[in-house]
């Protein structure tokens, strides 16, 4: 395959990343961790390449990812990893709504709304 036929690589891994639900790039833009204009200048992860992030995902589609150390969300505050799985997760269903669109949706429209003015409803948690 050609450099330019591949997609982006996994900077943890080295395998591509295949599919929008599996970015940790397009994650961390839906959720407002990065500006449209240093997407294509920053590094791609596979979700589970990145479990710091990861394991604030709670949804059916997407095993549990456990963290040991200090990033675990079991010793942070709990308000802050309740804000965390909302946010998070509510990122990862948009990957899947963006996936799944018969429609191309604008990359400006990919982002969710902030948490101070969000209106949808908050992910239901799997835990």
């Amino acid at each position: 395959m050609a450099k330019c036929d591949q997609g982006y690589l996994c900077e943890s891994c080295g395998l591509e990343v295949t599919s929008i639900v599996d970015s940790d790039l397009y994650l961390r833009f839906v959720i407002g961790q990065l500006d449209a204009e240093r997407l294509h200048l920053s590094p791609e992860r596979h979700l589970r390449c990145n479990p710091s992030l990861s394991q604030y995902i709670a949804d059916a589609r997407f095993d549990p990812v456990v963290v040991e150390g200090d990033f675990d969300h079991r010793q942070l505050d709990p308000e802050f990893v309740a804000r965390q799985f909302d946010r998070i997760t509510r990122g990862y269903q948009r990957l899947w709504t963006i996936n799944q669109s018969p429609e191309p949706i604008s990359l400006l429209d990919y982002p969710i709304p902030d948490d101070d003015n969000d209106t949808a409803p908050t992910a239901p948690q799997a835990r």
